[in-house]
């Protein structure tokens, strides 16, 4: 595949993962459980690895695929990933999107096929003459097929907004096009380009749906074949797909375990996920907004996808991989990596690539008059660094604002989660910035190590030392500062990582007060919630303590059974 290809292949992807939040406020149908958007990025990811193999690229997409859209997404792909010149191109767009339609069991239009659809048709009808002005008028067709979707689906018309999906794989397009004449950074804005059709109707509401969203994996055989027909009874939202002797199957069912053995009779299951939809309903239902300034940082400061949707801030996410599989980190199964690392599987951690940080910064200044950018430190990443070139070109009118916290993992999160509670009742610019300012500074970390040796994987550490630092038992303690991580300390046990824990908290802590204390876990919540959680509370009567996951930045260098303790005095 030549590389203008291939990177605009990529591109789509990370334009979506930018949006992907939009993606998920709108999306209603068939359920409005919001979470387009996340299963989007979790099934578009392996493009990030399109210039390793395509054909694996294509299996990892139909195997990562997760949700309604992001299987109708992965099958489409598996024939629109052929497209290497512009002559391909109809070609490759009718077969994904012929495999689409095949792949869902009762479809319909006003959603992303309808959009699949569109690509197809007019690619067949046009020719090129002007890469250019073919493309505009891609784009404008694509355009008008999204917003059709409104008037397609009588849920969407009711809630007042585009199907979400149909949306996400405009975007991509956007990107791909757009990538592939060498515009990279010249989107019109999505919220300019749909903005009477991208907030819910307030008269709109979503009943209760009990029942889980499964996606699974199964390994099939010919003598199991004429089973793959009976899977339409299994539920709802039906999508299966045929790749070599595998079946991907995704469904709604309001028994997740008949559905299971009806799947288990066709042949060996592989991986399983599920999503409970009610609860999914409920989360969906709650409105977090903030009027004065938007909060944005980086998912390396140990907070989660819950905390920004309860607290409405955004993320930018790090990416994960462990073998090939590659996530987002704040998509990436937490138990999973640290059993891969305890298998010795190889690790490793990497920014999003530049061009998606911009598609970032462009989305959140055009959906937010002013934000506030709580940068984990520059001595940690180079996300600082290349924020402020975009700024300089991009934001005369300084509505993005930067900090460049010096903090990481859990002093990074705890000054994020305290900035953007007083941000949602503050109502005073200045204030707010004042307020973040002063929690970084007051803020510590202290992180706990249980073994060297990740820190040697990931070059942080020789290996020799760690050979002799685990075989002396010796558990490290670190502290994140401005310039960089600090040894402060070492002890032998968990009883003695309690211990500093507690010393700590004694000295720099009045007994009397109410700080917010975060602990954060690898693999060992119980652990840490119920035994040092309990011993600092009980120190600390007055004190808030939130359980955190520890960033999967900082976890995979550090490795499972670390744990880790930030606070913020109260001030």
């Amino acid at each position: 595949m030549e590389y203008d290809f291939q990177n605009a292949f990529i591109s789509g992807g990370e334009r979506v993962a930018a949006w992907s939040d939009v993606l998920d406020d709108i999306n209603v149908f068939p359920v409005a459980d919001g979470d387009t958007g996340r299963n989007l990025i979790i099934s578009l990811t392996p493009l990030r690895q399109l210039n390793k193999d395509t054909e694996n690229t294509i299996n990892r997409l139909l195997i990562s695929a997760r949700g309604n859209s992001g299987n109708i997404a992965s099958r489409f792909f598996s024939g629109f990933l052929l497209a290497d010149s512009f002559e391909t191109l109809p070609g490759a767009a009718k077969l994904g999107r012929d495999r689409a339609w095949q792949a869902v069991h009762n479809p319909v239009t006003g959603t992303m096929l309808t959009v699949f659809d569109a690509l197809a048709e007019f690619l067949k009808k046009n020719n090129i003459e002007n890469k250019k002005e073919y493309v505009v008028k891609i784009i404008n067709h694509l355009e008008k097929a999204t917003l059709s979707t409104n008037k397609l689906l009588p849920k969407l018309k009711q809630a007042g907004v585009v199907d979400s999906g149909a949306l996400g794989i405009f975007i991509y397009l956007d990107g791909f096009f757009n990538s592939l004449i060498g515009r990279n950074n010249e989107f019109r804005p999505i919220n300019e380009i749909f903005k009477d059709f991208l907030k819910i109707s307030s008269s709109f509401n979503e009943e209760i749906e009990a029942g889980y969203c499964v996606d699974t994996v199964v390994r099939f055989d010919d003598n199991t074949r004429e089973n793959i027909s009976k899977l339409s009874e299994c539920g709802s939202s039906v999508v299966v797909i045929e790749h070599k002797d595998y079946l991907k199957v995704h469904l709604h069912t309001d028994n997740r375990e008949d559905a299971k053995r009806k799947i288990e009779s066709i042949g060996k299951v592989l991986n399983w996920s599920e999503d409970n939809i009610d609860n999914q309903i409920k989360e969906f239902k709650r409105k977090n907004t903030q009027k004065l300034i938007h909060i944005m940082t980086d998912a390396a400061g140990s907070v989660t996808r819950e905390d920004s949707q309860n607290l409405g801030f955004t993320l930018l996410d790090s990416y994960i991989t462990a073998g090939d599989k590659s996530l987002p980190e704040t998509h990436f199964p937490r138990l999973e990596l640290y059993k891969s690392m305890r298998d010795g599987l190889k690790v490793s951690t990497s920014q999003a690539s530049t061009f998606e940080r911009h598609q970032y910064y462009q989305r959140i200044l055009a959906q937010y008059q002013k934000v506030l950018y709580l940068c984990v430190g520059s001595v940690f990443t180079g996300n600082y660094e290349v924020v402020m070139n975009w700024k300089e070109r991009n934001d005369p009118d300084d509505r993005l604002m930067v900090i460049d916290t010096t903090a990481a993992s859990g002093r990074l999160g705890i000054a994020v989660i305290a900035t953007a509670r007083y941000s949602n009742k503050a109502n005073d610019l200045d204030s707010v910035i004042e307020f973040a300012k002063g929690a970084i500074n007051l803020c510590e970390e202290y992180i706990f190590l249980d073994r060297l040796k990740y820190l040697a994987a990931g070059g942080r550490l020789s290996k020799t030392n760690a050979f002799f630092g685990d075989a002396f038992n010796v558990k490290p303690i670190v502290c994140p500062t401005a310039e960089g991580a600090k040894k402060v300390g070492a002890v032998r046990n968990q009883e003695g990582q309690l211990k500093f824990a507690l010393d700590k908290i004694e000295k720099s802590l009045n007994k009397d007060s109410a700080p917010l204390i975060m602990l954060e876990y690898t693999d060992n919540r119980s652990w840490v919630n119920d035994v040092v959680g309990k011993k600092i509370k009980k120190l600390l009567p007055s004190s808030e303590i939130i359980l955190q996951p520890l960033s999967l930045t900082t976890g995979v260098h550090t490795g499972p059974g670390t744990w880790a303790m930030a606070f913020l005095p109260e001030f």
